[in-house]
């Protein structure tokens, strides 16, 4: 298993500083509006909720974008980098890694570019190209009012009720995984059903992505936590799709 997928199991850590400013430096604003971007262009909204026409949208973007990808592509750095690099730099990988993948450009025109702004760093604060096509601005307005929502109808009824006994499996993360390490092989009890089914953006090899229940579970630290770092009557609660869950 990846560290990235244990965080909630791990001892030693330093103390974690919260950072109180959402953009740090003028380039996480501009990351965050590439990968928005992505988002509102993807291929796979045409069947998505709410319908958007994206074929109609005249963009050069052909591919499937994300949270999901963005946050796999975070989870494939190797972990010694996962731990050093700073939270819009896993994106900024993640997301060069993906445009490399999918042809839009060459690892070896990245570097020549990446080489060009780090040799003058006046180009690194060159202001955003003007212009563009009104229609590809209007989709993503939309995108960012409107979203796409990863709820459906439900396929089957859930498989677990308010008040159950549950333990979570221990599955394989694969590549991706919504599924916190710590919690695997630990029981739980079903708090709330949530209404409808929810999908993943794509199918994961841990069992995600086809519309399934979700559930909040409330967990007891003692169990997922040694009695040294936890305090008495401490409970721990997280949201859990029904793939990974099964009766105790």
């Amino acid at each position: 298993m990846k560290l990235q997928h244990n965080l909630g199991g791990l001892e030693g850590l330093d103390p974690i500083t919260p950072e109180l400013e959402v953009f740090v430096e003028p380039w996480e604003k501009r990351i965050f509006g590439i990968h928005t971007a992505m988002m509102a262009l993807s291929n796979h909204l045409n069947s998505s909720r709410p319908d958007y026409k994206i074929d109609q949208v005249p963009t050069q973007f052909k591919s499937f974008w994300t949270w999901g990808h963005l946050r796999m592509g975070a989870e494939g750095i190797h972990p010694f980098e996962y731990f050093r690099l700073r939270y819009y730099e896993k994106w900024l990988g993640g997301i060069s890694g993906f445009f490399v993948e999918e042809g839009y450009i060459t690892q070896e025109e990245l570097d020549a570019r990446t080489a060009e702004i780090l040799a003058d760093s006046a180009k690194a604060e060159a202001p955003l190209p003007s212009g563009g096509d009104a229609a590809i601005d209007t989709q993503v307005e939309k995108y960012l009012r409107e979203g796409d929502s990863p709820m459906r109808s439900q396929p089957a009824p859930p498989k677990f009720s308010v008040g159950d006994k549950v333990r979570i499996k221990n599955v394989a993360p694969g590549e991706h995984s919504r599924l916190p390490g710590n919690l695997k092989g630990h029981t739980a009890e079903v708090v709330k059903v949530y209404e409808g089914a929810f999908t993943y953006f794509f199918p994961t090899a841990d069992g995600i992505g086809t519309p399934m229940p979700v559930y909040s579970l409330v967990f007891h630290a003692e169990d997922l936590w040694d009695e040294s770092v936890t305090e008495p009557n401490v409970v721990y609660y997280n949201d859990i799709f029904e793939a990974y869950v099964e009766a105790a």
